[in-house]
């Protein structure tokens, strides 16, 4: 018969491929003996059970949402609004009744309520361009209050601002308050305008161009200013063109560094422009005519005078050109 014998000498272990221990969630790593079996007769003593407790496994990862642009909350509505049902915030809109920073707030309000831009446009007839405007232009004036500028300055965009307002939205809030003032006093249109806010946010990346250190950073007429004199650098040769920009550099220049560059600049440009016609500034022209052989023969001495049109004051150019002999 044969009978079960522990053989505790040798203990084996559950291994992969590599020679390392054998990890699963339903065994753990314990010894595992053989069984010798005797001729005797085979009495089982004990029972062997094991025990396996399942491990949870890791949650999966949730699926990764597509990403969701930031939507600042919509202004609060003024007061003479919140009463008003859907029909009649269309009507206000259709009709444009009252400042257009009042009734912006109902855009965004209308949205909530299930519109889109294109179905408000239908309902309204303001574009989807114009909707856009006018919500950002209306925040970028309550920013404008809430950073006590001037309330002359902030009333000069009462009546049809949204879209100046809407050019200076990427500036900071002093950068706001300082463009709003030039471009009023300025008198600046919505080209004007985006020309500005481009000039105030591309001067610091132009740090070690030409004569930046003499534009003043903190005035928004410098950074334009330095805008056009950059455009008048693109032609290197004196034009329309270049002279054009730095006449609009000069205007626009509000630091008398700035305005003494620009002013230095035209004026060299203009001294250019003079000699590219044949004139050379500080100096008499003087053509050389070349003397044939056989021409001063038997001559003691050689006299050379300037040749010039008698209609250019030859009188006075002799007397000025020097006389080698």
């Amino acid at each position: 018969m044969f009978s079960p014998s522990l053989n505790a000498h040798k203990p084996l272990f559950l291994s992969n491929s590599n020679n390392k221990p054998f990890s699963s969630p339903f065994l753990t790593q314990q010894p595992l003996f053989f069984l010798r079996l005797s001729k005797t007769h085979f009495k089982p003593t004990t029972t062997l059970s094991v025990s396996a407790t399942l491990i949870p496994s890791s949650p999966s990862p949730s699926i990764q949402q597509h990403y969701q642009p930031y939507r600042p909350p919509p202004s609060p509505l003024p007061s003479q609004y919140k009463s008003l049902d859907t029909p009649s915030r269309l009507e206000i809109l259709s009709n444009r009744l009252g400042l257009w920073y009042e009734y912006a707030p109902l855009i965004p309000s209308l949205f909530q309520e299930g519109f889109t831009p294109s179905s408000l446009e239908e309902a309204t007839g303001i574009s989807g361009v114009e909707q856009n405007r006018l919500v950002v232009g209306a925040k970028v004036r309550d920013s404008l209050v809430h950073s006590n500028t001037d309330p002359e300055i902030v009333a000069s965009f009462d009546l049809g601002g949204a879209e100046l307002l809407y050019e200076i939205r990427l500036l900071s809030a002093s950068q706001r308050d300082a463009a709003a003032r030039y471009i009023v006093l300025n008198k600046m249109d919505a080209k004007g305008a985006q020309d500005l806010a481009r000039a105030m946010k591309d001067f610091p990346r132009r740090r070690g161009d030409k004569f930046w250190e003499n534009f003043d950073y903190t005035l928004p007429g410098d950074c334009l200013s330095f805008l056009y004199y950059r455009q008048s650098r693109e032609h290197k040769k004196p034009s329309e063109s270049r002279a054009n920009s730095l006449q609009m550099a000069l205007e626009a220049a509000e630091s008398e560094k700035a305005k003494s560059v620009v002013l230095k600049e035209l004026e060299e440009g203009g001294e250019r422009k003079e000699k590219g016609d044949g004139e050379i500034a500080g100096g008499v022209p003087v053509p050389v005519v070349r003397l044939k052989i056989g021409e001063v023969a038997e001559a003691t001495s050689v006299v050379v005078l300037p040749v010039c049109r008698s209609e250019d004051g030859g009188k006075e150019k002799i007397l000025e050109a020097p006389v080698g002999v």
